[in-house]
């Protein structure tokens, strides 16, 4: 029998409504006896003492914000009555948390391909890279008719990624641009990889081959259209020549110290900070913990948690990474004259969270207690294994892309509001509640709302989802997104265009 409230941490002074909580309702938390002042929505907070203007509102132990008027016990506590306490660009300090050895356990494999690079992928595919927009159909048309053509047991399918760049750009969004495409191509879910390009662009085809050093030749082909009489069939001559260079991959056994994650939430809700994310940050800290690598993004949901997070960084380094990560990231906005703090989003809202400090401290738990190894720029590939962070904004699709470029191989994505969103490398979408997860079955893969039904509890929640995560990293399971074939990408843009 699921609880109708649920406070987070004993000095929380907020809880949060597990189902609507109607005008008058009474009920216990923790020994306190409330009264619900207002009808209450499911997913929202609710004061559990009388709060005086300018007091902080404790929810994840951890201060979210002030109150902007008095507010009564049992009160609704949200966006008409409460404010973030953020502001500007801060300084920090290196403050190192003492880390606990890991206790040895038996490692856990699964059934991936391993690259001549050494690395592993959990999917055996053809993708195509366009290196500029304007051929974004006819890398479309080589992969339908790839795929029509070319099949095998051991073989996943032939992928393109339209975009609308690569051309008209300059300075940094030239660089990511390329970034991003060369970190692609470098994924090992990308047993062979076709660029295709047009011929007059700004990324010219032989910048973006430079760009991806340590590829294997035998596994990449690239033209560019103007030079060539028919692209299609060009194009489907490449795809031939790779599907041969593979026939002999397999999956074999290998250690999930080699399996490379990224985690993500979208759509949050009130719960997102209270299921899902949790549940992610035990797979975070179980995989780091068997030297796995999982890499973190979505810089403004970090903002207001970013010292819990500055705290973990496996040295100073690493701290003055986060801190660049951060400031820099401030900067950007104030560079356009945005507000910093101007999150989170009118869905975010709806589903109960009130502050960007509420959203962070809920969106970093999907790194666990996890010792930051790491600092990743825009594209740049992974090279340390543990919590690695990456710059990037939240943007669902912008986030889920930089993190594939940068190596991850299943993304885990959390949601309480639900999205069909896919992207190149299988993507798990893991419901906050219940609810979505029953009404979206052609969207999610994993529910975490039985922790609030008291259908689970975390340690019994976690041994089956790394249970799912390795069915689906030895394709056994096929992910929503690879069923229905959302596999999409974005590239960050932040300057001029021509």
């Amino acid at each position: 029998m699921k609880n109708a409230v649920t406070r987070i941490r004993p000095n929380d002074n907020v809880c949060v409504a597990v189902e609507t909580i109607p005008a008058g309702h009474m009920f216990t938390v923790d020994g306190i006896k409330v009264t619900a002042r207002e009808e209450v929505g499911v997913g929202h907070k609710i004061a559990l003492s009388d709060l005086k203007q300018g007091d902080g509102v404790i929810k994840y132990g951890v201060r979210i914000g002030s109150v902007t008027q008095d507010v009564a016990q049992g009160s609704w506590v949200h966006a008409h009555n409460l404010k973030t306490d953020l502001v500007g660009t801060l300084e920090y300090s290196y403050v190192p948390e003492k880390t606990v050895p890991a206790v040895a356990k038996p490692m856990p494999t699964f059934l991936g391909y391993r690259r001549p690079n050494g690395r592993v992928g959990t999917r055996n595919e053809i993708w195509i890279i366009n290196s500029v927009g304007c051929v974004n159909r006819s890398a479309e048309r080589i992969s339908q008719l790839a795929n029509q053509r070319f099949v095998r047991d051991n073989f996943d399918g032939v992928y393109s990624f339209s975009h609308p760049f690569g051309c008209s750009q300059l300075g940094d969004d030239l660089v990511n641009t390329r970034a991003v495409l060369g970190g692609l191509a470098r994924n090992p879910n990308a047993g062979a990889v076709l660029v295709l390009g047009l011929g007059c662009e700004n990324l010219q085809l032989d910048q973006l081959i430079k760009s991806i050093p340590d590829i294997d030749p035998k596994r990449l082909r690239f033209f560019n259209s103007q030079k060539v009489s028919d692209e299609i069939e060009e194009g489907l001559k490449a795809v031939g020549e790779l599907f041969e260079a593979m026939k002999e991959d397999r999956r074999e056994p290998v250690p999930v110290s080699e399996l490379t994650i990224g985690v993500k939430c979208g759509g949050s809700d009130g719960f997102s900070g209270i299921t899902a994310n949790p549940l992610v940050g035990r797979i975070t800290d179980a995989l780091t913990g068997y030297n796995g690598s999982v890499l973190q993004t979505e810089v403004p949901e970090m903002f207001g948690a970013e010292q819990l997070l500055m705290n973990r960084a496996a040295s100073r380094k690493v701290f003055d990474g986060i801190v660049s990560l951060i400031n820099n990231f401030k900067e950007y906005f104030l560079k356009y004259g945005q507000p910093v703090y101007e999150n989170p989003s009118p869905g975010n809202k709806a589903g109960g969270i009130t502050t960007l400090e509420e959203k962070s401290l809920g969106a970093i738990q999907k790194g666990g207690n996890a010792v930051i190894t790491e600092v990743l720029e825009y594209g740049q590939p992974i090279t340390q294994r543990g919590l690695v962070l990456v710059n990037a904004p939240g943007n669902d699709g912008v986030s889920s892309t930089a993190m594939t470029a940068s190596g991850a191989t299943i993304l885990l994505f959390t949601t309480g509001r639900g999205t069909p969103l896919g992207f190149p490398v299988p993507t798990i979408k893991i419901s906050t509640n219940s609810e979505i997860h029953a009404a979206k079955p052609g969207w999610i893969d994993f529910n975490a709302g039985k922790l609030l039904d008291g259908q689970a509890t975390f340690e019994s929640l976690t041994d089956e989802f790394m249970t799912y995560l390795l069915d689906v990293a030895s394709g056994r399971v096929k992910t929503k997104n690879e069923i229905n074939g959302y596999k999409e990408i974005a590239i960050w843009k932040t300057g001029v265009t021509l």
